[in-house]
């Protein structure tokens, strides 16, 4: 008999990580068994072989499959629950797609049909030492610091190819499915039947398919997917790839709350791989972390092909002798989609907010339209005759007439990317015009019309952030930028970092094919330091600038963070809770180096009935923020360590 501790995959007791049982065979480290857990019975993963304990134990009900979790990826996991002081079920559970016990017919492989000819330009002698300087690179972490265009794809694709010829695999993280498909056209003409792609909008048998093919694989394989495609038992890897490592959606916003640039240099770090960093527009802690650690930068200062930069106009929002022939479209972007569409070329235009209008008001009492549970102000989406909240799905009709004046004075403020879709279409009737964002149906999406967006099959392209980065699009020929500073107000840390980035970003999705391309920028607040350092595309003025401002405010990277948040049914509730949570830590910190702000209300105070109120924690030590979470009461409290927003 062999004695054996099991991890279960779901949380037993908070006090206890592993349980024991015997089995008749010696099973490997990484095997997936079932185990009875009381009168249940759970999947668990083998963690350790043991002695025979003093106490009884039951048998391993089943072996799942036999073939055993990477070491590397156990170990990581592991590492996760320590890190994010998050119990080791909740890290395992990553590990394992749903669904692991059903049988699952044997699907015919999805045939990949080309978007476009892969060009085999020799690399650029840019994108040469950059290829040199990681592949030879000591360090595990290497940033790919390259404008946009420079052919940060091009030096993945060198680095993966040279390791997998020599028998290793690699992981390619994107940081959402939209920008799937241009990555996947690009890796499977190099690397064929070898691509796995994993994501969130396959089925639940296609993911548990990408699982087992990758598990069971025998030749190096190259993944690809968002920030669950790590996950995957992979071995021999020796390359992670996080392309555009700066999206925030590389953050994961449930329990375990982790980041993917720190799961991912674990990861490589067991496996003796190297870990890659690629963005026009890097993180600032990120990067001041490179930069104090002598970890390497490896730039890329011009684009791949040469192409001359695009005429960037900026229109000032204030000056309404700017806007004669439209509300919210200046003339002068007005002019340039005029010539483009002339001339067929495709037009892009930015804004990052989705629907119709976001305000609904009553000009006679003053009444706004709201989600009744959280107060959040609701979106028109004129389309569907509906005001719907962006962040709980909530939706009501559109009133005709006030609910508190009885006033038929109902406006709606602001602009939306299905306003702009239905003002374009009556500007420009024969244009084919299409919108990318939250809203787009199944089918409508960037991914699905991918090919439609290369062939310069649509004229004009209306899209929220979904668009604004990491596509290449060779017919593309003016930007417009409809608002550059809407969320400059948002009162958060790094609000003007994701401005920065986004600006840059939409910049540089032309001048990569054409040397006859303009950028029109409409803003409210042209000489702000972050706009104008976005339009030059000046990473390093926004750097010094961003820097200057976290150090005066002691914030990342000069301090660790951690978000303690509650959520009650009543506000007095809340507000009770919090002030009692936030005495019973200063009592228990009162020797540490912990500051504490608030408590006070979210940014979204009520959320599904409930009101929600937090506490930040600042410290100059890590530690001391992961020794505050075992204080916190086992029900009504969330917590997030080194969250990338305070709203």
């Amino acid at each position: 008999m062999y004695y054996i501790e099991v991890a279960p995959i779901k949380l037993v007791r908070k006090d206890a990580m592993y349980f024991t049982y015997h089995y008749t065979e010696q099973l490997p480290v990484g095997c997936i068994v079932k185990i009875p857990i009381g009168k249940t019975e759970c999947i668990g993963i083998v963690i350790k072989h043991i002695n025979k304990p003093r106490f009884k134990t039951r048998p391993i009900s089943k072996v799942i499959q036999p073939i055993p979790l990477p070491n590397e990826l156990i170990k990581t996991a592991k590492w996760m629950s320590q890190y994010y002081n998050t119990h080791l079920a909740q890290c395992l559970a990553l590990l394992l797609p749903a669904g692991l016990e059903k049988t699952r017919r044997t699907r015919q492989a999805h045939i990949h049909q080309n978007i476009r000819t892969l060009q085999n330009h020799p690399p650029t002698p840019e994108q040469a030492k950059a290829i040199k300087k990681i592949t030879q690179s000591h360090y595990t972490t290497n940033i790919l610091f390259g404008v946009t265009g420079s052919g940060k794809t091009s030096v993945y694709l060198a680095a993966i190819r040279r390791s997998f010829e020599q028998g290793f695999s690699s992981i390619v993280l994107v940081p959402e499915i939209s920008l799937t498909p241009q990555i996947v056209d690009e890796f499977v003409q190099v690397f064929k039947n070898d691509v796995i792609i994993t994501h969130s909008k396959q089925t639940e048998a296609e993911r548990h398919q990408a699982w087992q093919a990758v598990l069971t694989a025998t030749t190096p394989k190259i993944v690809i997917g968002p920030r669950s495609a790590m996950f995957l038992p992979l071995k021999n890897i020796k390359f992670i790839v996080v392309d555009e490592f700066h999206e925030p959606s590389y953050k994961q916003d449930k329990q375990p709350r982790y980041s993917s640039v720190r799961v991912a240099t674990m990861l490589c770090k067991y496996h003796n791989a190297k870990l890659i960093l690629g963005s026009a527009t890097p993180s600032v802690v990120e990067m001041y972390i490179a930069k104090n650690t002598s970890s390497p930068v490896v730039k890329m200062t011009t684009p791949a092909l040469g192409v001359a930069k695009p005429a960037i106009r900026v229109v000032d929002m204030t000056r309404r002798d700017n806007f004669l022939q439209h509300r919210f479209l200046s003339d002068e972007l007005i002019t340039t989609i005029e010539d483009s569409l002339r001339e067929n070329k495709q037009v892009l235009l930015f804004h990052n907010r989705r629907g119709t209008a976001p305000i609904t008001l009553c000009t006679s009492c003053g009444w706004l339209a709201t989600e009744p549970a959280s107060d959040i102000p609701l979106t028109l989406h004129a389309d569907k005759h509906l005001l719907i909240s962006h962040l709980t799905g909530y939706s009501q009709p559109v009133p005709t007439c006030c609910p508190i004046c009885n006033t038929a004075k109902i406006i709606h403020k602001g602009i939306g990317t299905k306003l702009l879709e239905v003002e374009l279409a009556q500007l420009y009737p024969k244009a084919n015009i299409a919108r990318f964002d939250s809203d787009s149906q199944k089918g409508e999406a960037v991914e699905d019309k991918y090919k439609d967006l290369c062939n310069g099959e649509i004229d004009i392209i209306i899209g929220t952030q979904t668009v604004a980065k990491g596509i290449d699009l060779p017919r593309l020929n003016t930007v417009g930028v409809v608002q550059a500073d809407v969320n400059l107000s948002i009162p958060d840390y790094t609000s003007e970092e994701r401005v920065f980035q986004l600006l840059s970003q939409v910049i540089g999705r032309v001048g990569r094919h054409s040397d006859d391309t303009k950028v029109i920028i409409q803003s409210y607040q042209p000489n702000h330091l972050v706009i104008k350092a976005g339009i030059k595309q000046d990473y390093t003025e926004f750097y010094n600038y961003t820097i200057s401002q976290r150090k005066k405010n002691n914030l990342p990277p000069f301090s660790y963070l951690l978000k303690l948040t509650c959520s009650y049914k009543t506000e007095t509730a809340a507000i009770k809770a919090s002030h009692a949570l936030l005495a019973k830590l200063k009592q228990a910190s009162q020797r540490t180096s912990l500051s504490f702000y608030g408590p006070a209300p979210s940014f979204h105070e009520r959320s599904g009935g409930a009101y929600r109120w937090q506490i930040i924690v600042k410290s100059p030590k890590r530690r001391e923020l992961l020794e505050i979470i075992p204080h916190l009461p086992a029900k009504n409290w969330q917590y997030d360590i080194d969250p990338i927003s305070l709203l």
